[in-house]
C-alpha cells in the first residue's frame, strides 16, 4: 500500500495539482489585497465614503459577559468582488489558452516516415503499371 501511495503522489498530474493549489492560495492573498486597497477605496470614495469592511448589522448586543453578534454583509460583498474578479481572470486565462491551443492545432502537422514509405510505394507500384 506504501509503494501505490508513493506512486500515486509522485504522478505529475499530482504534483502539477499540488503546485496549482499552493499558486491558487498565493494568488488569493493577492487579489484579496487588491480588491480591499485599489478596489474597494475608489467604489467607497463614489458612494460617499462607505467602507464596506465595517458593514454590519448587530444581531445581539455585547453584554458583560458575552460579545455582540453580528451579521458582516460588507465582508460578505468583498468576498463577491474577490470571487468575481478571481472568476475574470481565470477567463481571460483559460480564453488565451484555449486560443494558443487553436493555433497550435491549425498548423498542418507533417507526415511521418512511415507514411512518406507508404507513399512511395504506392507512387512506384502505380509506376510500374
Amino acid at each position: 500500500m506504501l509503494q501505490e501511495f508513493k506512486k500515486f503522489a509522485l504522478k505529475g498530474n499530482v504534483m502539477d495539482m499540488a503546485v496549482g493549489v499552493i499558486i491558487g492560495a498565493a494568488f488569493g492573498k493577492i487579489v484579496s489585497s487588491f480588491v480591499s486597497d485599489v478596489i474597494m477605496p475608489p467604489i467607497g470614495f463614489l458612494t460617499g465614503g462607505v467602507n464596506f469592511d465595517g458593514l454590519f448589522i448587530t444581531l445581539k448586543k455585547a453584554t458583560d459577559t458575552t460579545d455582540a453578534v453580528n451579521l458582516n454583509y460588507g465582508l460578505f460583498i468583498n468576498a463577491i468582488i474577490d470571487f468575481v474578479i478571481i472568476a475574470f481572470v481565470i477567463f481571460i486565462a483559460v480564453k488565451q489558452i484555449n486560443r494558443l491551443r487553436k493555433k497550435e492545432e491549425e498548423k498542418p502537422v507533417a507526415p511521418s516516415e512511415e507514411i512518406l514509405l507508404l507513399r512511395e510505394i504506392r507512387d512506384s507500384l502505380k509506376n510500374t503499371k
